[in-house]
């Protein structure tokens, strides 16, 4: 199952379409053509593919009145090494490309520098002269959003800008920014950003944008709730329990904290709310995510 960040990474690029044309070209330096608009796509490749395996967005840049494909981007949200994906992402520019009959760019987004280098390596298809080199978004690539008429602009850039580098210097600034933004955007996506933003900066930032904020504002995972449990029908009871167990690692991963298997298999076990609860608050401030366990004497 896709993590939160994934989902939440994910969200951002199929709600500002024209996102990704936008890191490639202002991020990474990329040519991109003049276009009309952006349009989110079926990422499904099940032609030659098996069910399970899809894009994570695949979006087409659309030209003239005739809105012909441009461009063809296949978004790919990468938080961890897999040894798949050196396989299957020739595979998603080459059926994307024939689908579309347009050039075809692979971007792939991480959070992390370790993963981001891990991306960048050439893929040697083994045919003479065909290698791909993902084009990669990784921290160092994604703007540091401070000033509120940009946030304003483009919302999504300044959650993404938040979640690379709310660890860092910049963080209050940041959240300032995105509560600039925040009045402009409608009431789902300012819950879900607000939570995403607030669970990625860093504890001091953190506190000076909770009380910023209008009274009547909760830190709770409004996201974990819209995302993860999304399309999944389960009573009300086990449906909050889900929500709140997936808040817990949402806020340990969005603070870069390793999530070991047997942490992760203890909190998604819970059938505890207030229990989770308490863990949902000290993800915010342990160092290790073993601590989480520990301090609650499981």
């Amino acid at each position: 199952m896709p993590s939160v960040t994934h989902e939440a990474l994910v969200e951002l690029f199929k709600n500002r379409p024209t996102l990704a044309a936008e890191m490639l070209h202002d991020a990474l330096g990329q040519p991109v053509p003049a276009f009309t608009e952006a349009r989110v796509v079926s990422s499904d490749l099940t032609e030659i593919l098996p069910s399970d395996r899809r894009a994570d967005v695949i979006l087409v840049l659309l030209v003239g009145e005739q809105q012909r494909p441009a461009m063809a981007i296949v978004v790919e949200v990468q938080l961890g090494v897999d040894p798949e994906k050196p396989y299957v992402w020739p595979v998603y520019v080459v059926q994307t490309r024939a689908r579309h009959r347009c050039p075809t760019q692979l971007l792939v987004v991480t959070i992390d520098a370790e993963i981001a280098r891990w991306c960048s390596r050439p893929i040697d298809t083994g045919h003479p002269g065909l290698t791909l080199t993902p084009l990669v978004l990784g921290p160092e690539g994604v703007p540091v959003v401070t000033d509120a008429e940009q946030a304003t602009a483009a919302p999504e850039v300044v959650v993404l800008s938040a979640m690379a580098h709310g660890q860092g210097e910049a963080a209050e600034a940041i959240g300032v920014a995105f509560l600039a933004a925040a009045a402009g955007i409608d009431e789902e996506r300012r819950a879900v950003y607000g939570d995403l933003v607030l669970s990625s900066l860093n504890a001091a930032a953190r506190r000076t944008l909770e009380a910023m904020m209008k009274s009547g504002y909760e830190f709770q995972s409004e996201f974990a709730r819209s995302y993860v449990a999304k399309g999944v029908e389960k009573g009300r009871q086990e449906g909050l329990l889900e929500a709140k167990a997936q808040a817990v690692l949402a806020f340990l991963e969005a603070r870069g904290l390793e999530v070991p298997a047997e942490v992760r298999e203890r909190v998604l076990a819970s059938t505890d709310i207030a229990e989770l609860d308490r863990w949902v608050r000290r993800a915010a401030a342990v160092s290790d995510a073993r601590e989480l366990l520990a301090t609650t004497g499981s």
